[in-house]
């Protein structure tokens, strides 16, 4: 009774097939196979398209640039001699600093023509490093990444294996720990020392900043970059600066020197000061 059953139930199927085959066709529809014979759906992303590495991976191999006006000045502001007008990059209104640390931010706007550590060469920092008007090129592996920057050939080392932080130590450039989450790239910053600001405007840090980058690509050419900036002696709260990250496109390219040299600075300070 069973096999009869079983076999009666196989020929309604195919028959139910074969009628919805016949009606697509008198519809002008192309038939629809059945599930089984359907491939499977592929894996839901996050909408990037753009090209990925052999282990699946967003591929951010090349170089990069922000085509914007961050370096100068976070916030949105009108355009002074060298400086170009630009609009705001921090999210939800302006940088939330704590009295006494807005009075330094301001003081530091006064002098910045010759307390901006850029000036004294230093290394830029997390994240100024990256938006600064020079280009930075992306190395990819799967346990690590490295980002060499055009300016003063910065260099930076992301660890994916899951290596934690180092200790009681500060670097120019932070001690770095990536993960994906899904096709973003979160990379955690910590040990950044207090020495660097966040822009020409005098916008600053203490010793206890802590960044989270994200980098997440929209296609092949185009990167949503989002800043977490952490630091409770500064600021009131946590926030967030958001911009977007170019590819570079031209035929062999590749990135160039940019030796600086805190002399040349001071003389060029020097000689605006005399004319004025």
């Amino acid at each position: 009774m069973n096999s009869r059953l079983t076999i009666c139930g196989s020929i309604a199927v195919a028959l139910a097939i074969a009628f919805t085959a016949v009606a697509q066709a008198q519809r002008g529809a192309a038939p629809r196979p059945p599930a089984a014979a359907r491939p499977a759906a592929p894996a839901a992303r996050t909408g990037y398209a753009g090209p990925r590495t052999p282990d699946g991976k967003p591929d951010l191999n090349g170089i990069w640039q922000v085509l914007g006006t961050a370096h100068w000045n976070l916030e949105a502001h009108s355009a002074s001699e060298g400086i170009p007008a630009g609009f705001s990059v921090v999210e939800g209104g302006p940088i939330p600093y704590q009295p006494a640390a807005l009075a330094k931010r301001n003081d530091n706007l006064r002098n910045r023509m010759t307390e901006d550590p850029l000036r004294k060469c230093y290394m830029p920092g997390v994240p100024r490093a990256t938006y600064l008007p020079f280009p930075f090129e992306i190395t990819q592996m799967p346990k690590h990444i490295g980002i060499a920057y055009e300016f003063a050939h910065a260099t930076r080392t992301i660890f994916l294996d899951g290596t934690a932080h180092m200790e009681d130590l500060d670097f120019w450039m932070g001690d770095g720990r990536g993960r994906w989450e899904g096709d973003t790239l979160v990379i955690d910053t910590v040990s950044l020392g207090d020495q660097t600001w966040f822009d020409e405007a005098g916008n600053y840090h203490s010793d206890a900043l802590k960044v989270v980058e994200r980098f997440t690509p929209t296609d092949a050419s185009h990167i949503d970059y989002a800043v977490t900036i952490d630091d409770p002696k500064v600021f009131t709260r946590p926030w967030t600066m958001r911009m977007t990250i170019y590819r570079r496109m031209e035929k062999n390219l590749e990135l160039l020197d940019y030796e600086c040299a805190e002399h040349v600075y001071e003389k060029l300070f020097q000689e605006r000061t005399t004319k004025r």
